[in-house]
């Protein structure tokens, strides 16, 4: 498995194919590809990111089969089925590198800015839990000057959110916290712009990779 450092980067060199409009696969590989990963599968990087439709990650990386263990959920928020399959992964596959990626305009923190701001009770039980797990992330701005201006309260809040899920993954799980201190695994937030298909890697990157 190729370490950490060189997974992002090739994340990273896939994200400037995807913006510059150079994706790199094609038919003839991709069936080959296929033929290949019946026999199974090493995922050089584990990505947990919203469930929007507009933020697929093998394409916003520009990868293809085999290439990325995906995991998402509305808000990119972690819940313990969510931190089991990361688990899995870097333990089944020895996959070195986790990234967390929100968005911009990411509807659930939208959502529980709305929340917070106006309290209602229209929300199903299941909508609730996202939106209480992204809850916290976003509070701390609301005592800020952020919360007069709602564009820049979205924006800290969607990094906030990453942060947190990021945290919860380094600190939250004996298994990855252990990978981790072993220096086996690493754990990364990330933001994709919607506006511009690109993503900066903000939190946790290290020097070497900024």
């Amino acid at each position: 498995m190729i370490p950490a450092h060189d997974a992002l980067e090739r994340l990273k060199e896939g994200n400037r194919r995807f913006v510059a409009g150079e994706r790199h696969i094609d038919a003839d590989a991709l069936a080959l590809r296929r033929a290949e990963l019946t026999e199974g599968q090493q995922p050089f990087a584990v990505i947990l990111g919203c469930s929007d439709s507009r933020v697929p990650a093998e394409i916003v990386f520009d990868q293809g089969l085999g290439d990325l263990f995906v995991i998402r959920v509305a808000g990119n928020i972690v819940a313990p089925s969510l931190v089991g399959s990361v688990e899995f992964a870097a333990a089944e596959f020895g996959t070195r590198l986790v990234v967390v990626m929100g968005h911009s305009r990411c509807g659930a923190v939208t959502a529980t800015i709305e929340d917070i701001l106006h309290p209602s009770d229209a929300h199903s039980k299941n909508l609730r839990a996202i939106v209480d797990r992204v809850r916290p992330s976003v509070e701390t701005l609301m005592d800020t000057d952020l919360r007069h201006d709602r564009e820049a309260l979205i924006h800290a809040a969607v990094r906030a959110n990453v942060r947190v899920s990021a945290d919860h993954l380094r600190h939250g799980s004996v298994v990855l916290e252990e990978l981790i201190r072993e220096d086996r695994l690493l754990v990364v937030g990330a933001e994709y712009s919607l506006e511009t298909g690109v993503v900066d890697f903000f939190d946790g990157v290290p020097e070497e990779n900024r």
